[in-house]
């Protein structure tokens, strides 16, 4: 399959916490992904970005903090995020980039 520009907007940026390096040992890698991406675009965009088979994708919206920005109160933006399992015995290395 030929990639298409779409794939490097649905896949915004690889999320590297302690939370997801943990997930990393169970196949799973953690992606911030596009508002409007679907769960059939984010795993057909993994799949030929890092060439890996995706077998299940789960996302979630994260809500934005409300935070002080110089003394006025303000609001981060929403963030969805994906965390794509992969299949067995496959892995990416989200250091090396794209």
């Amino acid at each position: 399959m030929a990639l298409k520009p779409r794939h490097y907007d649905v896949i915004v940026a690889p999320i590297i916490t302690e939370k997801a390096t943990l997930l990393s040992e169970h196949n799973k890698v953690v992606f911030r992904v596009a508002d409007d991406a679907t769960k059939e675009e984010i795993a057909t965009a993994v799949e030929e970005l890092f060439r890996v088979k995706v077998t299940k994708v789960n996302t979630l919206i994260q809500k934005g903090k409300t935070k002080r920005f110089r003394g006025r109160p303000g609001q981060r933006r929403d963030v969805k995020k994906a965390i794509v399992t992969l299949q067995e015995g496959q892995s990416i290395d989200i250091t090396t980039g794209l």
